[in-house]
């Protein structure tokens, strides 16, 4: 049987796009409290279903395919823009292709301007007229108003038409930030990519045997299966430890490894990998968020997918690869490697001078260039101690050097020391499990 809190998100969830949805509705439909209502229209408001505009309300919206994360619906500009609604409010839940800036002459900007675009423009009227006409959304910069019938036309043609108190620029730069942040999100592998899903996977159920085992070891040649109760909510793992020694008809329930280590779909591989490698874990169970079972990840799923991601070119640029993107290998007569990276303005704080988080990042990226070259593996980052470090000011070139004290065939501890101008302005420990490419 499913929860309340199932059945409401179920009733979302089919409620057609764009309808608008109230705490007060929910409850009374779905005869429950107005508390647990609530509950459930947030927990779709994290699942990307429905989204809450201020002075509006909420809305259904559609759900985002991954391939098409870096587009925004209407909704998610009035929020990134603060903005108000002027109407237009049943098209909210519509997707824009491209953003127009109105900043030309009113027939050039036409030319621009087509069904499914945004414009961006101040308070010209007729341009916001032509531009629903068209089948385009409208977001007036500067705090400025519309006429009444344009609003109507807004309403007919269910095309937003939306007001913010920002300027041109300051939107444009808002709402490209927003899709840039989408994009980087976009690459990063998560659980749900790569997982073996439940019809692909052979499970056991509690009330089977032992001997049931046997029967699916000798089918798949795998010996770790997930145990599910008859509502697919995960139990257990069973393991070919687990079974030594039990008579073939001894029930599963008995010697399975009860509250296994699960994961769940939005887990990025990476988390997963580190999950694995610290418990000594083969395969996790891939649960929802009411613990029923929607695949399996194995450790060899993901080391495919640390290598598929090392090879994959970034859309949008992090933190990360805008340090790591100054980093140059030097290797010295004696053959010691050491690396080099200049202090751009992004990397400091309010300062002016290195920040922690940034030096954080240098120190990880060198004791990992350190190790690649000694061993071939994936790293998972298990420590890092940071436990000197000065000022570093702007555009200052840093000298990074690495000294493996360790190395060991699952493990492995780095020394890293940096240098300004030959003195010492930093110093850290690193340890690191290494998952073998087997």
């Amino acid at each position: 049987m499913a929860t309340k809190h199932e059945q409401i998100l179920q009733h979302i969830d089919s409620l057609p796009i764009g309808e608008k949805i109230s705490v007060r509705q929910i409850a009374k439909d779905l005869n429950v409290s107005e508390g647990t209502a609530y509950r459930a229209i947030k927990d779709a408001e994290n699942k990307g279903y429905v989204s809450t505009i201020e002075r509006v309300g909420t809305i259904r919206i559609e759900r985002k395919k991954k391939e098409n994360i870096e587009k925004l619906t209407f909704a998610e500009v009035v929020n990134i823009v603060d903005g108000q609604v002027l109407g237009g409010r049943e098209g909210l839940h519509k997707t824009l292709n491209k953003f127009v800036i109105g900043a030309m002459k009113l027939e050039a900007m036409m030319r621009y301007t087509g069904a499914g675009n945004l414009l961006i423009v101040g308070n010209r009227t007729k341009a916001h007229e032509l531009a629903l006409e068209a089948g385009a959304a409208v977001l007036i910069t500067g705090g400025f108003d519309t006429d009444e019938d344009v609003k109507q036309l807004a309403d007919e043609l269910k095309l937003p038409i939306i007001s913010t108190s920002y300027d041109t620029f300051t939107v444009a730069t808002m709402i490209n930030r927003a899709i840039y942040d989408q994009l980087i999100k976009k690459e990063i592998v998560l659980v749900e990519d790569i997982l073996t899903a439940v019809n692909d996977t052979v499970i056991l159920k509690l009330d089977d045997t032992i001997e049931n085992w046997y029967e699916y070891n000798e089918q798949t040649r795998h010996s770790r299966f997930p145990v599910v109760d008859q509502h697919l909510k995960v139990q257990g793992m069973i393991t070919s430890k687990d079974i030594i020694g039990y008579d073939k008809q001894t029930p599963i329930e008995k010697v399975m490894t009860r509250n296994p280590m699960i994961v769940h779909g939005k887990t990025s591989v990476a988390s997963a990998a580190h999950m694995m490698v610290w418990e000594g874990i083969e395969v996790l169970p891939v649960v929802d968020d009411y613990h029923r079972l929607e695949g399996i990840i194995s450790r060899q799923d993901v080391l495919k997918a640390l290598q598929m991601i090392q090879r994959q070119p970034q859309v949008g640029e992090t933190i990360d690869d805008i340090v790591t993107n100054q980093f140059v290998d030097v290797t010295e007569t004696k053959g010691d490697q050491f690396y080099r990276c200049e202090v751009t303005p992004q990397m400091t704080n309010y300062m002016g001078t290195i920040s922690y988080g940034v030096f954080t990042t240098i120190v990880t990226e060198a004791a990992n260039r350190v190790l690649r070259t000694h061993k071939k593996g994936d790293l998972v980052i298990e420590n890092v101690t940071i436990y000197f470090i000065k000022p570093v000011q702007i555009e200052s070139m840093i000298e990074i050097r690495p000294k493996v004290l360790e190395l060991g065939r699952k493990f492995a501890k780095v020394d890293v020391e940096v240098y300004n101008e030959g003195v010492v302005v930093g110093k850290a420990l690193m340890m690191a499990q290494i998952l073998d490419r087997t």
